[in-house]
């Protein structure tokens, strides 16, 4: 089961992933950037900026530092940072050097991180919900195959009837549709119990009969040879 995590918890696991002395391009802005509205340009922008500020020291690398390492001019860069402040994906914060007291500028990603970390909870909490979804299918189809038996034996199933339908189905790992063409074939022969079901199913498992058709072409066999 999966614990909770909240934006915060998520967005400072990918900001200490590229504070920790190397440059680590956070997996979570490859996976999502375009959902938060991000193109490649942008991305190889703040991996630049990202990797000036941790391994040169330089919170704020000027314009001509970052069109040397890029393949695009100075008003394609600042088109782009324009872009990503406007999107509230990166903010400029003003700080004062605490050794020297010279006042200066550095980009904050942590806004892109809250994104970011936004967009993996909306996908583990579609996951969650998917699984759910399955699980309640799941239990609904096995409702169905115990009603369909309750109509041919034309009674309740007793306890240890219904676990011997769940343990066909998870233990045994045959296919719904087969067990119930195993049913259907107890029924033809007149022999509506579940032992006689049991044996029918191990035989077609012997034989390597994993579908209906193949259950229908392995009885009429036996039928002829009798």
């Amino acid at each position: 089961m999966r614990r909770n995590v909240s934006t915060d918890e998520l967005s400072s696991v990918l900001l200490t992933g590229w504070q920790d002395g190397h440059v680590d391009v956070p997996y979570w802005l490859l996976r999502y950037y375009t959902r938060v509205g991000m193109n490649e340009l942008d991305v190889m922008l703040a991996l630049h900026v990202m990797a000036y500020q941790q391994k040169e020291c330089k919170d704020f690398p000027t314009l001509e530092e970052l069109q040397q390492r890029m393949s695009v001019n100075q008003e394609r860069i600042i088109a782009v940072l324009q872009k990503l402040l406007k999107a509230g994906l990166v903010a400029i914060d003003e700080h004062d050097d605490p050794a020297t007291g010279v006042h200066g500028e550095k980009y904050n990603w942590k806004p892109l991180m809250d994104r970011l970390a936004a967009c993996r909870l909306e996908e583990l909490r579609l996951e969650r919900e998917s699984e759910e979804l399955n699980r309640k299918s799941g239990e609904a189809q096995r409702r169905d195959i115990f009603t369909i038996f309750e109509k041919e034996f034309g009674r309740p199933l007793t306890p240890m009837e219904l676990e011997s339908i769940s343990g066909w189905l998870d233990k045994d790992g045959y296919a719904e549709e087969l067990i119930l063409a195993g049913l259907k074939e107890a029924v033809f022969a007149g022999k509506v119990h579940f032992r006689y079901i049991d044996r029918i199913l191990l035989e077609w498992q012997r034989n390597r009969v994993q579908t209906v058709e193949q259950a229908k072409e392995h009885s009429q066999r036996f039928r002829s040879m009798r």
